[in-house]
Formats: structure tokens, C-alpha cells, sequence
């Protein structure tokens, strides 16, 4: 089986300045083809480090692919780098120099003279025209391996990979086979919970290999399959995913591409039944994860700061003096609040999300304080408490799909 490296080239990626989507989005691409990664590095445009990077690569992998440095600027080495590492000289492809100058002419452009650059690759290189845009990609042959070198900008990057790497990958290696995977989508359960139930097997795992990933308030359970075909390897994953469900229970909310907010979109819609959202400590995320894939069913949301929404919501039920007593005990708050948004919308359920902060605290994630949730349908309550309650990303991802997650209990189970 073929190894394949990914060097990601530009100094901003290491500065931060730019996310290294490429990579992540190739190592997908590269596990459908049924080929194993090992290694990614990242280094930026200095020709001392870059060699050493790709030759180490063409050292320990058969096939090196780099992403960026191939633009016409004084900081784009890719070119000059992997020639030498090879022990090749540049040369001009006439060919790819008409493509270039072609490129300009299309767009009323005269090309400048720094974009005949782009025109040279290795002696012996295979030149590959790239249709999106001004840097031509080529593959170089080497005896230790080869070499793909493509364009850092993701919609080139994409179409060169799909077009002409993952064919010549295909040629060259008589690729048959594929990886491919099924994903359970966890809720209500930590990593160290879902390690507890399915550990063994995580641990006996082969072919198909079973895998845990946490995010903010989900765990993924993903199982990993080698086969000739998809059908093979359907059927390889299918008496695992089984176990794992038996297992999980009611917990796996959602599969692969399939989120949290579009399960409670579906139960929703099957159910016929609207929803009203008040959240203040989550600042709209919950609302607008809803909002977005559900806009029949959403009918309103406010979004509360401070205590002033709250005696809004609460003037037509609450004296203003009862209100202030209320603030004092989150909980029934938060109760109060999901039926104020259901009797004022006429929404068919009421939810809110309520959170008193802990200020002292400013860490990143499970921040100190007190968060609330509660969903109404008229009848009764569903509520959770949680000890924690930030601000930030992680704090609120997890107390959105937390909320969601409620919802969607009580669109399955009803509020008893």
C-alpha cells in the first residue's frame, strides 16, 4: 500500500495568519482512496527548511504532496526546492507559458513578467495545466518517490487534486480499494462515558477499526472500514455499527454528515410542532443553529443580556418586584422564561437557555457559573442544570447542543 506525505508550504501558516484547510481537506480525500497518510508538516517559505522538509518526506514516503510557494512572487520557492531536491534543473515549459499568458489575455490583463515564473518546473517534470487560475502544477518522478506539487489556493488546490492527482494516484498504485467510515453522533454522554461502554471495542479493533472523537457537547464513535467497494465495506461496518448502537442506546442522535440541529429540524417537521427560543449566556448561537435549518418551524427568539429582556418577557405575568425575587433562583427563572416565550409567540414549544456567569473566571472552556435550560409544551417542564457557564466558543457549542439535545428528547418522549 502506497504511504503519501503532505507538505503544507507558506510562512503565514505557521503565524497563524491562514488555517491549514488544504491539508485536512486532502487526508480526506486521500483515506477514500484507500491510501495511508502518515506524516503532514507544515513549514514556511525559507529554502533551507523546505528542503530539508521534502527531502525527509521523499525519504519515508512514496508520495509527497506540497500545497502552496508556486505563485509568481521572490517568496514562492516551491518550484526552485523541489527541483533541487530532486537534482533537476528548471527549465521553460512553452507550453505552460502560452496557458499563462492565454489566462491574462482572457481576463483583459497584460501579464507581468514575474508570472513567467510559474512557466518553469523541473527538467522531465509532467506539466499540469491548471484551469483556476495562474500556477501550474507538475509531478516530479523520482527514484525515492514522487512529488505533486499544487497550488496553495483551495478551489485550484481542490480541482487538481480531483482531476489529476487522485487519477494518477489510481494508475500508478492499481488502487482497487477504499477506506471509507460510518460516524454515531453522541449525546448526553462524556468521551470518558462512551470509552467506558464501547472500550473493547476501541481496543479489539481491526478492520473495521472503531475510533472516539469529543467535541463541545458530542462525541463521535467512528468506524473505519478497508474494502474493495463500498458494498464491501457496508457490509463490514454494519454488524459493528450494530454493537455500538445496542450499546449507546438512545444517546446516537445523528450519523456522518447529519448534525444535532437537523435531527431536531426533522422531529420538528414529522411532529408539525414550532418552536420559541429565549438564551442569553449562548448569545444566538442556539437560536440561529435552529433558525437556520428550520425557519418554518422557528417562530421567534429573543436574545437577553441582562435583566432588563428578562422583565420585558416577564412585564404581562410578573410584578416588577416579583421578577427581581426571581432573578435569585435560576432555575425557576429559566422556567419562566421558556413559558413566557410559548404563551407570548404561541410557539408550540417554549425554550430557554439561561446562564449566570462566573466574571472572575476568563478560562477558554467549562467555565465557572450556573446555566439553565428548560423546554415547555404547555403541560410541564424539562429542565438541566450545569455547573459551569462561559462566554466562549467551546461554552456555548456545548450549551446549544445541550439545549438541542432536550428538544430533542421531548420531540421523541414528550415532557413526561
Amino acid at each position: 500500500m502506497a504511504s503519501v506525505e503532505i507538505v503544507a508550504i507558506g510562512t503565514e501558516l505557521l503565524l497563524g495568519q491562514i488555517v491549514d484547510t488544504n491539508s485536512a481537506w486532502m487526508a480526506e480525500r486521500l483515506t477514500g482512496l484507500g491510501i495511508d497518510m502518515y506524516y503532514k508538516t507544515v513549514v514556511g517559505d525559507n529554502p533551507a527548511r523546505m528542503k530539508e522538509v521534502i527531502a525527509h518526506a521523499l525519504d519515508r514516503s512514496d508520495v509527497v504532496i506540497t500545497s502552496g510557494g508556486l505563485g509568481p512572487t521572490q517568496d514562492d520557492l516551491t518550484r526552485e526546492i523541489v527541483a533541487e531536491v530532486t537534482g533537476k534543473d528548471l527549465v521553460l515549459d512553452p507550453g505552460l507559458l502560452e496557458q499563462i499568458e492565454k489566462r491574462f489575455r482572457s481576463r483583459g490583463f497584460v501579464m507581468t513578467t514575474n508570472n513567467e515564473r510559474q512557466a518553469y518546473i523541473p527538467d522531465a517534470a509532467i506539466a499540469v495545466e491548471n484551469p483556476n487560475g495562474t500556477a501550474p502544477s507538475f509531478i516530479v518522478e523520482d527514484p525515492r518517490g514522487i512529488v505533486f506539487a499544487l497550488p496553495g489556493v483551495p478551489v485550484e488546490m481542490k480541482w487538481l487534486f480531483d482531476n489529476e492527482v487522485a487519477p494518477y494516484l489510481r494508475r500508478r498504485f492499481s488502487l482497487s480499494g477504499l477506506i471509507t467510515h460510518r460516524i454515531l453522533k453522541v449525546a448526553g454522554l462524556g468521551e470518558s462515558a462512551v470509552d467506558e461502554l464501547v472500550g473493547h471495542l476501541i481496543a479489539g479493533s481491526k478492520n473495521p477499526t472503531v475510533g472516539v472523537l469529543a467535541h463541545p457537547g458530542q462525541v463521535d464513535v467512528r468506524i473505519t472500514a478497508k474494502a474493495a467497494s463500498l458494498e464491501a465495506a457496508a457490509e463490514m461496518i454494519e454488524p459493528v455499527e450494530g454493537e455500538l448502537r445496542g450499546l449507546l442506546g438512545d444517546h446516537v442522535f445523528a450519523t456522518d454528515a447529519e448534525s444535532m440541529e437537523d435531527t431536531v429540524a426533522r422531529l420538528l417537521d414529522e411532529s408539525g410542532k414550532t418552536i420559541s427560543i429565549y438564551e442569553d449566556i449562548t448569545g444566538g448561537m442556539l437560536s440561529g443553529r435552529i433558525r437556520q435549518v428550520s425557519p418554518d418551524k422557528f417562530v421567534e427568539a429573543v436574545i437577553g443580556g441582562g435583566s432588563a429582556a428578562v422583565h420585558r418577557l416577564l412585564a404581562h405575568s410578573w410584578a416588577p418586584d416579583s421578577v427581581d425575587d426571581l432573578m435569585s433562583d435560576g432555575a425557576r427563572l429559566c422556567n419562566e422564561l421558556a413559558w413566557a416565550m410559548k404563551a407570548h409567540t404561541r410557539a408550540d414549544l417554549g425554550l430557554a437557555v439561561h446562564g449566570v456567569a462566573d466574571e472572575s473566571d476568563s478560562a477558554e472552556n467549562l467555565a465557572r457559573g450556573q446555566a439553565y435550560i428548560s423546554v415547555t409544551d404547555g403541560t410541564g417542564f424539562k429542565a438541566l442544570s450545569y455547573n459551569s457557564a462561559g462566554r466562549s466558543v467551546p461554552d456555548r457549542t456545548r450549551l446549544s447542543l445541550n439545549a438541542m439535545e432536550l428538544v430533542r428528547k421531548v420531540l421523541r418522549d414528550g415532557i413526561g
